[in-house]
């Protein structure tokens, strides 16, 4: 009997929990679990880290205007968008509104009845460290990369697609965030409306993701904000 039999089958969120204001959208995602069924197996992770972005402010790409590229993101909510950022492939869904959407910046490998330790141990082969060592599994998707090597999903093969439920899926287990910290989002350039506080962490996992909001010399009200 395969995996895929033996276990139970994931539910998948449907594309309209996917159409609704992006900032909503990111908190929402917080706790919910991708699945990426490569083979046999599902590759999981706990959605940790998000950002918001709108088509009106100047860190987003569609304020770069409509492109074929970026098509997905004038979608309706619930499409992917994929893209390339430093090398690496990076994931998105398109929010409700044209040009509004949420990045998936990092995630937590997630083990269950459905996604067992044999998935975490292709998740580990899929993206080992610059020297081809096993990464730590705790480190293994802190970064929009980093969680798309080990889930191995690629532009080529998901950008401006919906979700096929049999593949690739978001799923609610139940088990949202105890707390959800906002800030800024990442390596916005100055003078893109760095500052909007577009960004949000599953405070649980915050050591865990792209980076802490919570490290040392981090100010509450000033620097951050708990919800």
């Amino acid at each position: 009997m395969s995996i895929l039999t033996a276990h139970r089958q994931p539910k998948a969120l449907p594309d309209s929990f996917f159409n609704r204001d992006a900032q909503l959208l990111a908190c929402e995602l917080l706790g919910k679990v991708i699945r990426h069924r490569v083979g046999d197996l599902w590759l999981s992770a706990r959605i940790i880290e998000t950002e918001a972005y709108y088509c009106d402010e100047k860190g987003s790409h569609a304020s770069l205007g409509y492109t074929e590229k970026r098509k997905a993101l004038f979608l309706d909510g619930g499409h992917i968008y994929m893209y390339y950022a430093r090398g690496g492939d990076s994931l998105n869904f398109s929010a409700q509104g044209p040009g509004n959407a949420v990045l998936i910046k990092s995630g937590y490998p997630w083990i269950d009845e459905v996604s067992g330790p044999a998935s975490l141990a292709q998740m580990l082969l899929n993206n080992p460290d610059a020297n081809g060592r096993p990464r730590a599994s705790q480190r293994l998707c802190a970064g929009q990369t980093l969680l798309c090597k080990a889930l191995g999903l690629k532009v080529p093969v998901w950008d401006a697609k919906r979700f096929d439920h049999d593949i690739l899926l978001v799923e609610d287990l139940g088990r949202p965030p105890t707390q959800v910290i906002q800030t800024t989002r990442l390596g916005i350039p100055h003078g893109r409306d760095e500052h909007l506080l577009y960004r949000f962490v599953d405070s649980d996992y915050a050591p865990y993701c792209t980076r802490n909001p919570l490290r040392r010399g981090q100010v509450e009200s000033r620097d951050y904000n708990l919800l």
